[in-house]
């Protein structure tokens, strides 16, 4: 707690990512690989937007 006092630190934006995380999970659930879930997930917290078909950049 000193930490967060002094260094005005906060793990915050952990805590969302890893509920953010276990949300995407859950709704993964009964895909048949892991890949499947750990691509749903860096797609969706990954930062990266691919170029869809048909789409222009914005």
């Amino acid at each position: 707690m000193l930490h967060a006092i002094v260094e005005e630190l906060s793990n915050g934006l952990i805590e969302s990512t890893n509920t953010k995380t276990r949300l995407i999970i859950r709704r993964g659930f009964g895909f048949r690989t892991a890949d499947a879930v750990i691509a749903l997930v860096m797609l969706c917290l990954g930062g990266n937007r691919p170029v869809l078909p048909r789409r222009q950049l914005a």
